[in-house]
């Protein structure tokens, strides 16, 4: 194969073909290219699929994420006639003269996007809105209001028409893409220019997508979300699963969750001071059943005094297990603090984080804070996981204090009952070696010197002793004759320690 050689100046020459690591055959290539295309609902490989698959393939080769934008449409046009493909090509010219930055250009592009102009929509389901605000283009985002834009217009979810839309993007808004790209003055342009603050929700409907404020707290960004919820963002609002299953009946993974399983501390402190909403007093039938079973519940009184504080307390839940699950232990303790209880679960992983991370003052704060998890908690985990995870921490800490912590958890789960008699199990000693034979001149084949007086050893006996014993004697062979001086042991000590062996 030819390869280029560096140098001034550049040579072409000859080498051996590379091996797989290095140079990956054309198949391979092949392969990875079209699994990018893939999972982009795309009908055709790209140059960016291309450079996606060498930061795969070669080593040292790397390449910045693939940018949402308008795909090609040259394969999708081969099942269409010819009416069809040229007004398919005028819209793709469309798109990319929007996408071009050139508001100058915005009349023409709109007359080439077809009837819906303005609001058409690309093969991704996508309007030139949604692209604008995705590349953050705010002088863009002004001229497509200006001419008529939908500003609440959804990433549709039928593929059929739309082949390329992407699972997840379904129902997403122009806020949406604003917000997740952190354009913080789109976001703000968009809402004063009335875009629904949360997406495509409607109120009382189910949430099958992300709120911008849920992808807002995900992120960690404190400026979008405090202007979210300036705009009266709900951070109870969670999403349903698409079967419609669900823990709680506004969904899971709320924007308390989203930002305590992140770890944003300061995020989830800032939604947590924003006042509750206050609701209809109409309760749906899984309401009902919810506070049904709420009614054994020993939750503190300040999140217990209303139907919207038991809601705000079960978020905050929910939000305490993915903090402990992905070891934010500070926000599991924040949680902790406004009066959240504890489930056994959260206790025990975020015990093991502050182990992990040798936080000797939070383990005594988390073990002094075993006696307030309720007794219908105590299932197998405590068994299996809790006792084996205490007693590590008891064998590795030298703290007074969590000793007799653990002590107290260890009596505790033990009960009322006294503890039996252990009996001792004497074995007898059996001696290796006569006594008689011990320092004595006659049968000794090894000297010491303590103190200045001789003792009498066997080489044999010692040699299995102990690892001291055998270096110290295989430094002196059988055949040498001389003393072995022992200076740091005393006569008598000495005496008794040969004794015992």
């Amino acid at each position: 194969m030819l390869i280029w050689e560096g140098g001034n100046p550049w040579l072409l020459c000859l080498a051996l073909p590379r091996p797989f690591i290095v140079l990956p055959p054309l198949m391979e290539w092949i392969r990875v290219a079209l699994a990018h295309a893939g999972h982009r609902r795309s009908f055709s490989v790209d140059s960016d699929d291309v450079r996606q698959a060498a930061r795969l393939l070669l080593p040292g080769v790397d390449c910045e994420p693939r940018q949402l934008k308008i795909d090609d449409c040259f394969c999708a046009s081969r099942k269409l006639d010819a009416v069809a493909t040229e007004a398919k090509f005028k819209q793709d010219l469309g798109f990319r003269m929007l996408t071009c930055g050139r508001t100058d250009l915005v009349k023409q592009a709109i007359s080439l996007l077809g009837p819906d102009g303005i609001n058409s929509m690309s093969e991704q389901g996508m309007t030139p809105l949604m692209y604008a605000c995705v590349r953050g283009d705010e002088a863009m985002v002004q001229m497509l209001l200006d001419a008529g834009a939908d500003l609440n217009a959804e990433v549709v979810s039928t593929p059929h028409k739309y082949p390329s839309v992407h699972p997840e993007t379904r129902h997403w808004t122009a806020l949406t893409f604003a917000v997740l790209h952190g354009h913080i003055p789109v976001v703000q342009l968009l809402l004063d220019a009335g875009a629904k603050v949360e997406g495509s929700l409607e109120h009382g409907d189910e949430n099958y997508s992300e709120t911008p404020l849920q992808l807002a707290a995900a992120a960690g960004n404190f400026e979008l979300v405090s202007l979210l919820l300036e705009r009266g963002a709900d951070p109870m609002i969670g999403t349903m699963y698409r079967n419609g299953i669900s823990m709680t009946p506004q969904g899971d993974m709320n924007s308390f969750s989203q930002a305590a399983a992140h770890g944003h501390r300061n995020v989830f402190r800032k939604l947590l001071a924003q006042p509750e909403k206050e609701k209809s007093d109409i309760l749906s039938l899984e309401e009902i059943l919810a506070e049904g079973s709420d009614l054994a519940d020993n939750a503190p009184a300040p999140l217990c005094a209303s139907r919207n504080s038991k809601a705000r307390l079960k978020a905050l839940k929910e939000a305490m297990y993915h903090s402990a699950e992905h070891g934010y232990v500070d926000v599991t303790i924040d949680i902790r603090s406004i009066g959240v209880p504890w489930t056994l679960h959260t206790w025990l992983e975020s015990l093991r984080t502050a182990f992990q991370q040798h936080r000797r003052p939070l383990i005594q704060c988390l073990l002094k804070e075993f006696k307030s998890i309720q007794e219908e908690e105590y299932t197998e985990e405590l068994v299996t996981q809790g006792l084996p995870l205490m007693i590590e921490i008891l064998k590795a800490s030298k703290n007074e204090v969590i000793s007799q912590q653990l002590a107290v958890i260890f009596t505790h789960c033990y009960g009322p009952y006294p503890i039996p008699k252990l009996i001792e199990i004497k074995r007898k000693q059996t001696s290796r070696l006569d006594p008689h034979f011990l320092n004595n001149k006659e049968m000794s084949d090894v000297t010491f010197l303590v103190e200045g007086r001789p003792f009498y050893a066997h080489r044999v006996l010692l040699f299995t002793a102990s690892p001291r014993f055998k270096a110290l004697l295989s430094s002196k062979p059988a055949s040498d004759s001389t003393f072995i001086e022992i200076s740091y042991v005393k006569y008598p000590i000495f005496q008794q320690h040969l004794y015992y062996i």
